[in-house]
């Protein structure tokens, strides 16, 4: 088997993550590879409590420094319950979200200082990296209106399910923007892919980008 890897997902609302993560999981398992499926904010007992506060539509007003300390409170214990004990066993990880989302999210969109999020990836995250993030690229505005359409609405149909998908137009765009921008900045670890074609056909490009930087000599 393949050694250990760490694989993210990452991308604005709507953009097919879970859905992704899902068939990428199915296809390494038929590879042979186990891999761990798991999710930010939550993945462990303690961090799916921080999750249903921070999703709540009822959330009262806070900051980006308040939102980002709730991420890495949640992410810290996600990380030493499920994230690396899977890893040290052998197992891959594949997870919907992690820290990318915190610097597009509360940094890129949100305004919260990169030196705050450098100190709070030092603090809680490293050594622990992704080998490889993928990130599903759509428009904001059809991101959107595939998210509201899933399933039961909070607030009935076409509302936001959470606090992230009823902010304004500008915070979806600053969020395609950060994460353009990061995967130009880390091109070896990131991959932009883009999100508007057939879930079959991502599926396949995503596999693709995992045979080629991930398996390829792998034993």
């Amino acid at each position: 088997m393949a050694s250990a890897k760490f694989i993210t997902f990452e991308g604005g609302e709507g953009s097919g993550k879970s859905t992704q993560a899902r068939l990428l999981a199915d296809r390494l398992q038929v590879r042979g590879i186990e891999a761990l499926l798991t999710r930010e904010p939550g993945g462990s007992p303690f961090a799916e409590r921080v999750r249903a506060l921070l999703l709540d539509p009822a959330i009262p007003a806070h900051g980006a420094l308040s939102e980002a300390l709730l991420f890495y409170a949640a992410r810290a214990d996600h990380l030493d319950k499920t994230i690396r004990p899977a890893l040290a066993a052998g197992r891959w990880i594949i997870c919907d979200r992690f820290s990318d989302s915190s610097r597009v999210y509360q940094g890129a969109a949100g305004g919260l200082r990169a030196a705050t999020l450098d100190a709070l990836e030092r603090l809680v995250v490293l050594p622990t990296r992704p080998h490889l993030t993928l990130i599903l690229d759509l428009p904001p505005m059809q991101g959107l209106a595939r998210a509201r359409a899933r399933g039961t609405l909070v607030g009935g149909v076409g509302a936001p399910t959470d606090p992230f998908e009823g902010r304004d137009a500008s915070f979806h765009e600053h969020l395609r923007k950060g994460y353009a921008a990061l995967a130009k900045a880390e091109p070896q670890r990131c991959a932009l892919v883009d999100a508007t074609k057939p879930t079959d056909v991502v599926a396949a490009e995503i596999w693709a980008l995992v045979e080629q930087r991930l398996l390829s000599g792998a034993r």
